[in-house]
């Protein structure tokens, strides 16, 4: 086979036509499988082997059988063929990719055991996207443009944001193992008042919510306090005494475990809020989507855990 080298002006679509042929078999069948024109076919062809000086093909009154030498560059025709593609998909990659910095609200017990494995994989995903994560428990700072995404555990009423709603998050009383093995497991809402509960100090929520369910407990009534909501879920996750919390958190706490399924909490709503003119900037876009997906999944993933 002599040897041909090609230069500098060479046609990479001639490989393209050129396997297009072998693979079809005819002009005929490679035009209808990629879409070019049979006439464009041949003359690939012919100018390929005028480059080559060899003749690549046989015609036939049923097509083209190719020669030795098809078959001989076969291969390094589909490799180069392949390397063109990857070559294409880079560069596209290159055009679409996605830059620049978002800044996420969001509550401290989400900030601290909900979010973090998603924004990992929005970085595995993204990596040009650089990401703040805030942790904070007010609205006002989408308004206020210190934020570009929240998520938040309560429905957004400004008309300025665009929000949307991702799951309603339960609530549940939970303990560690060690906790129940030296005090023994609740068995019904009332045992409760035998246990070392842990309560809020100044919010009164878990209060009034066993106060609707008939067992009024005063504030006395939880020999740990906090509102520190962060501390409040390592005291659960300590062995401390029996708390209420969320549920997904109990899938980074290993050893604590739901109680007493049949308390009526009132779940909490997980909404994901953006301010309406930054939801057209491309890179908050990606974020936003990304979020709007991979929080749902993670939230029914921590239930399986």
């Amino acid at each position: 086979m002599p040897n041909a080298a090609l230069g500098p002006s060479f046609d990479w679509r001639l490989v393209r036509s050129f396997l297009a042929v072998l693979d079809a078999g005819s002009l005929t069948g490679a035009a209808r499988s990629s879409g070019a024109h049979q006439p464009t076919l041949s003359r690939h062809v012919a100018e390929l082997e005028a480059q080559l000086g060899l003749p690549l093909f046989e015609r036939t009154g049923r097509g083209v059988t190719p020669t030795a030498a098809a078959l001989a560059i076969a291969e390094a025709a589909r490799q180069m063929e392949a390397g063109a593609d990857r070559l294409a998909l880079q560069l596209a990659r290159r055009r679409e990719a996605t830059t620049g910095s978002v800044r996420i609200s969001t509550s401290h017990v989400a900030a601290a055991w909900l979010l973090p494995p998603v924004l990992a994989a929005l970085q595995q995903a993204e990596p040009g996207i650089q990401l703040e994560l805030v942790g904070s428990n007010a609205l006002s700072n989408l308004l206020r443009r210190e934020a570009d995404i929240a998520v938040r555990m309560l429905r957004p009423t400004q008309g300025s944001l665009v929000a949307r709603k991702l799951a309603d998050l339960p609530i549940v009383a939970a303990a560690h193992s060690s906790y129940l093995q030296r005090h023994g497991t609740p068995r019904r809402p009332q045992d409760l008042l035998q246990h070392r509960l842990i309560g809020f100090d100044r919010d009164t929520s878990i209060q009034r919510g066993f106060a609707r369910q008939g067992l009024p407990l005063s504030r006395e009534s939880f020999a740990l306090r906090t509102d520190d909501q962060v501390a409040y879920g390592q005291l659960v996750a300590s062995g401390a005494g029996i708390g209420f919390v969320t549920a997904y958190c109990l899938a980074s706490w290993p050893g604590v475990r739901a109680l007493l399924p049949m308390l009526q909490i009132p779940p909490l709503p997980c909404w994901l809020a953006v301010h309406r003119e930054i939801r057209g900037n491309k890179v908050v876009k990606r974020v936003y989507d990304f979020l709007a997906e991979a929080l749902p999944r993670e939230l029914q993933r921590s239930a399986l855990t």
